[in-house]
């Protein structure tokens, strides 16, 4: 497998997290963000949508951080990041969904460049945009999950899901911005359980090759 990634992705992040639970062999294949290379005709050439994750596997392109994981969880074995149970099921995607579309999207790298130029924001512009939707959707996120009663030391109870793959990432990005955290104690202690797994402390930014 060849995971097309960049190391501060978030959804990148989503996916390598995944791989690493399911004990897959992967290959790194770094796209620069920040180079644009995601938009050049070589990438594009990969991945017409011009965007990371994607993931070669046996000859095809699959592309969408959920859809991805989604895949790896039907056709490999090992813990399952999905649950059988079909409330249980609706709830990992609906917390999963809740980051990935909800919150992400108004955070990423191209809406961040767009603000700033058309609107002629400074850092500290941006950066109050980022805050605020960090601070929207980390409340729609805890409060999900004292609503529904179902999480313990992962968001569903003691099962490591697709929703921890969506979380943690998140939450990092956050930090990153130094967004306050102190608001969303289920969110953290979570996130906290979450770094203890090796799976997720060797997807982190850091320590991927591109970060260098």
């Amino acid at each position: 497998m060849k995971l097309y990634t960049f190391f501060r992705s978030s959804a990148s992040f989503r996916v390598r997290i995944a791989l690493n639970l399911k004990g897959i062999a992967w290959e790194h294949a770094a796209v620069s963000l920040p180079k644009g290379e995601h938009t050049q005709a070589g990438f594009k050439a990969v991945n017409p949508q011009g965007l990371v994750p994607a993931l070669e596997d046996g000859g095809t392109l699959l592309t969408q951080s959920l859809a991805i994981i989604e895949y790896l969880d039907e056709v490999h074995p090992g813990p399952k990041l999905i649950p059988a149970d079909p409330l249980e099921r609706a709830y990992v995607r609906a917390y999963s969904q809740l980051i990935a579309c909800e919150i992400h999207p108004m955070n990423n790298l191209r809406v961040l460049k767009y603000i700033k130029r058309t609107y002629k924001l400074d850092d500290e512009g941006v950066n109050g945009w980022y805050r605020h939707w960090i601070a929207e959707g980390f409340a729609s996120m805890e409060a999900y999950l004292l609503n529904e009663k179902r999480h313990g030391r992962y968001v569903l109870r003691d099962q490591v899901t697709m929703a921890d793959c969506c979380l943690v990432p998140q939450v990092f990005n956050a930090q990153r911005y130094e967004c306050d955290l102190n608001p969303y104690p289920a969110v953290m202690r979570i996130f906290d359980e979450c770094m203890k797994l090796e799976a997720f402390a060797a997807a982190q930014p850091m320590r991927q090759p591109d970060a260098a």
